[in-house]
C-alpha cells in the first residue's frame, strides 16, 4: 500500500478519535452544565452557604378578655463566626468582661471548627445594656443576633396552667408545652456566603428569610376569677397551713375552665430553683385521693334517674348501717334520725346513701360513675392528667358498694369531680373541661380558629338534673353546707371530709382532706368552684374549712360577672354553725353618740370629724352578716363625708 494511503488512513483515524473524544467532552459538559446544573449549583452554595439563625417571637398566652399571661421581652443573644474571629484570646477576654463568663470557656468556644457558635451560657438573652457595650467594640466574628425571653407578668399567678420555656424558648410544662407547636412559631435566617474556612467571601451578598411568629393563645382563664381564686388559697395556707390546698373553678355548661391552681406554687420565670416536685405535680388534674361526701351527688343522680328515691320519702338513721357484717357509721354521732331523703342529703347521712346505693345495685352505680367520667382521664388539654382507680366490678361486694356510695374506697382526681358535678347540675351533659378557647393571628389580631365547647355524652335527664340542684341548694341553706351561703345569690352545693390512706394502706388518724363543691346561681348555674384543703390545722370538716372558701369565690365572681342576685331563694336555716344574714340599720342623720351603744349586731369604724352620721358603708337596708362593721362618715351636710 503506498505510503500516502496509510498516512490518510492515520489522520482519519486520528481525525475520528479526536471527534469522539470531543463529542463526548461536549456530552459530558451537556450533561454538567446543563442537565446537573441547577443540582450542582445548589451543592455549591450548600458549601459557601452559611447561616445565622433568627427565632421567631412565641405566641402570647392571653386570658379569654385579653389579658396577657405570658408574653416574650427582648433578650439579645451572643453569637460567634469563628472563622472570622480575628485575636481569639483578645475577644475572649472581652467577652469574659462584659458577659461575666469564663474567659478559658468562651475561648475554646469562639475558636471552635464551626461555621456559627452560640457563647453559652453567658450570651445567651443577655442584658440590653451588655449589648450595646458589645456592639460598640466591633470585634470580628462576633455578631448580636435578637433573641427573646419569656415573662409572666403575673409572677406565679396560674403557674401550673401556663407552663414554662426552657433555654431555647421551648415549652416545657403546662400549656407552653401541649401547644408548643402552635406558639413556638417559625425560624427565620440571614444567609451570606463564604469559603471553605469561612471567611466572608467579597462581593456576596446577605439574604434575610425573616421568622414566622408563632399564633397567640386565648385561654378560657379569667384573670379576675383567677386572682380571686388564688388569693383564697393564699388565705387558707394563713389559716389552716395545710400541707397543700387546691381549687378549680369552671362553667359547668361548656367546660371551660375559668381559674385553676394550688399550693405550693411557683414562679415560671424561676422554675430551676424550684422544687421539681411543685412544678411537675399540677394538683387539680394530678391528685388521685378519696372523694369522700362530694362524691354522693353521683349516687344521688343516679338513684334520681333510675326513680330510686323519691325525696319526700321517710328514712331512719340510727347512726350506723349493717352491711354483711360490717358496721358503717354516720359521721355524726347517734345519728340523724327521723328525716326525708331531701334530708339525707342535706345532713350528708351516710346510711342514707349507702341505702341509696344498695337501691341501685352495683352494676347500675358503677356504671353510672363510670358515665360521668370517673376512672378515666377527662381529656383536659393539660399533660399530667391521672385516671383515678375505681374498684374492678367483680371484686365489688356488698361492702364495697356501701362505701362506694359515700364516696369511700374510689380514687379520683379534682378535675374529674368538678366535670362531674357540672354534668349533674348543667341538665345532664358531661363536657370535656378545656383551657385552650382559640387561636389568634398575631398581627392581625383577627380569630383564625375558636375551639367549641365539647359534650362528650349525656348522663341524666334535664329533669333529674334540676331535682340534684335543688336538693344540692337546700344543702347549702340548711344543711351541712351552710358557710357556703350567699345572701341573695342561689348557692348549691356538697360538703367533702374524706380520711387519708397511709402508706401501709390504712386510714389515717386526724388526717383528712378537706373539700367543697359549689355552684351558683342553683337555678342556672354560670359557675362551679371545688376547693380541697389537705390535712388543715385544727378543725378538719369540708362544711367549716372549704365550704366558706367557696361561698367567697362564688360571691365575688358572681358579683363581677354582674350576675343578678335572685328573690327566691331558699332561705338559710341560722344554727351556731351560720351567721345570720340581717338588715343594716339606718344611721344616716343620727348623732353618734346615740347610735354607739345600741348597735350589738355590728361593729363601727368611725371616719371623719363631727357629731352626725353624714353616710355609712354598707348602704341601710343592704343584706349583711350579723358582726359585720359598718363604716359610718361624721360631718355637717348630710350625703357627702369629709
Amino acid at each position: 500500500m503506498p505510503v500516502s494511503n496509510i498516512v490518510k488512513k492515520r489522520l482519519f483515524a486520528i481525525l475520528m478519535t479526536a471527534l469522539l473524544v470531543l463529542t463526548a467532552l461536549l456530552g459530558r459538559l451537556f450533561y454538567v452544565q446543563i442537565l446537573q446544573g441547577n443540582w450542582l449549583t445548589d451543592k455549591a452554595e450548600n458549601l459557601w452557604s452559611r447561616n445565622i439563625t433568627y427565632e421567631a417571637k412565641r405566641g402570647q398566652i392571653l386570658d379569654r378578655n385579653g389579658e396577657r399571661l405570658a408574653y416574650n421581652i427582648s433578650a439579645p443573644t451572643v453569637i460567634a463566626i469563628p472563622a472570622q474571629v480575628k485575636n481569639a484570646a483578645e475577644t475572649a477576654k472581652q467577652l469574659a468582661k462584659i458577659l461575666e463568663g469564663q474567659e478559658e470557656e468562651i475561648y475554646k468556644q469562639i475558636t471552635k471548627k464551626q461555621i456559627t457558635v452560640y457563647i453559652r451560657p453567658w450570651g445567651r438573652k443577655i442584658t440590653d445594656e451588655q449589648a450595646k457595650q458589645i456592639q460598640g467594640m466591633r470585634l470580628p466574628g462576633i455578631v448580636i443576633t435578637e433573641d427573646s425571653k419569656r415573662y409572666y407578668p403575673y409572677e406565679n399567678l396560674a403557674s401550673h396552667i401556663l407552663g414554662f420555656t426552657g433555654g431555647e424558648n421551648q415549652g416545657l410544662a403546662g400549656l407552653e408545652y401541649v401547644y408548643e407547636e402552635q406558639l413556638k412559631g417559625v425560624k427565620g435566617y440571614v444567609s451570606f456566603s463564604s469559603d471553605a474556612r469561612g471567611e466572608k467571601l467579597p462581593g456576596g451578598t446577605d439574604k434575610y428569610t425573616p421568622p414566622q411568629d408563632g399564633l397567640d393563645l386565648i385561654t378560657t382563664i379569667d384573670y379576675q376569677i383567677q386572682s380571686i381564686l388564688e388569693r383564697e388559697l393564699d388565705q387558707a395556707v394563713a389559716q389552716y397551713q395545710p400541707e397543700n390546698v387546691l381549687g378549680i373553678a369552671m362553667n359547668p355548661k361548656t367546660g371551660e375552665i375559668l381559674g385553676m391552681g394550688s399550693r405550693p406554687t411557683f414562679r415560671p420565670d424561676e422554675y430551676q430553683t424550684t422544687d421539681p416536685l411543685i412544678y411537675n405535680r399540677n394538683l387539680p388534674i394530678w391528685r388521685t385521693y378519696e372523694p369522700g361526701s362530694t362524691f354522693k351527688i353521683i349516687t344521688l343522680a343516679a338513684a334520681i334517674e333510675e326513680n330510686k328515691v323519691n325525696l319526700k320519702e321517710p328514712f331512719h338513721d340510727p347512726g350506723y348501717i349493717n352491711v354483711s357484717g360490717a358496721h358503717l357509721r354516720c359521721w355524726k354521732k347517734g345519728g340523724h334520725g327521723h328525716q326525708t331523703f331531701l334530708e339525707v342529703v342535706q345532713n350528708s347521712c351516710n346510711p342514707g346513701f349507702v341505702t341509696l346505693g344498695q337501691r341501685l345495685g352495683k352494676g347500675k352505680l358503677f356504671s353510672y360513675i363510670k358515665q360521668f367520667g370517673f376512672g378515666q382521664t377527662t381529656g383536659i388539654d393539660l399533660n399530667g392528667e391521672a385516671k383515678g382507680i375505681l374498684f374492678p366490678e367483680s371484686r365489688v361486694g356488698p361492702v364495697e358498694l356501701a362505701t362506694t356510695a359515700f364516696g369511700q374506697g374510689v380514687s379520683v382526681t379534682p378535675i374529674q369531680q368538678v366535670a362531674a358535678v357540672s354534668a349533674a347540675i348543667n341538665g345532664g351533659k358531661l363536657m370535656e373541661p378545656h383551657l385552650a378557647k382559640g387561636w389568634r393571628d398575631p398581627k392581625s389580631g383577627k380569630m383564625i380558629e375558636t375551639i367549641a365547647p365539647q359534650v362528650k355524652r349525656e348522663v341524666i335527664s334535664p329533669q333529674t338534673s334540676k331535682a340534684v340542684r335543688e336538693s344540692l341548694e337546700y344543702v347549702v341553706a340548711q344543711g351541712t353546707g351552710r358557710k357556703a351561703f350567699v345572701d341573695g345569690y342561689r348557692v348549691g352545693g356538697k360538703t367533702g371530709t374524706a380520711q387519708k390512706v397511709g402508706p401501709d394502706g390504712r386510714y389515717l388518724q386526724n388526717n383528712h382532706i378537706v373539700s367543697f363543691v359549689g355552684f351558683a346561681p342553683a337555678d342556672d348555674p354560670e359557675i362551679v368552684v371545688y376547693i380541697a384543703v389537705d390535712n388543715p390545722q385544727g378543725i378538719q370538716f369540708g362544711g367549716v374549712v372549704a365550704a366558706p372558701i367557696v361561698g367567697n369565690i362564688i360571691d365575688d365572681s358572681l358579683r363581677y360577672l354582674n350576675i343578678d342576685k335572685r328573690k327566691n331563694q331558699v332561705p338559710a336555716k341560722e344554727t351556731p354553725l351560720t351567721t345570720p344574714i340581717i338588715s343594716a340599720p339606718d344611721l344616716i342623720g343620727q348623732e353618734v353618740s346615740d347610735i354607739r351603744n345600741r348597735l350589738d349586731d355590728f361593729s363601727i369604724q368611725v371616719h371623719g370629724k363631727g357629731d352626725r352620721v353624714i353616710n355609712q358603708i354598707p348602704k341601710p337596708g343592704q343584706r349583711v352578716k350579723k358582726g359585720s362593721q359598718i363604716k359610718i362618715y361624721l360631718g355637717d351636710k348630710i350625703g357627702k363625708a369629709d
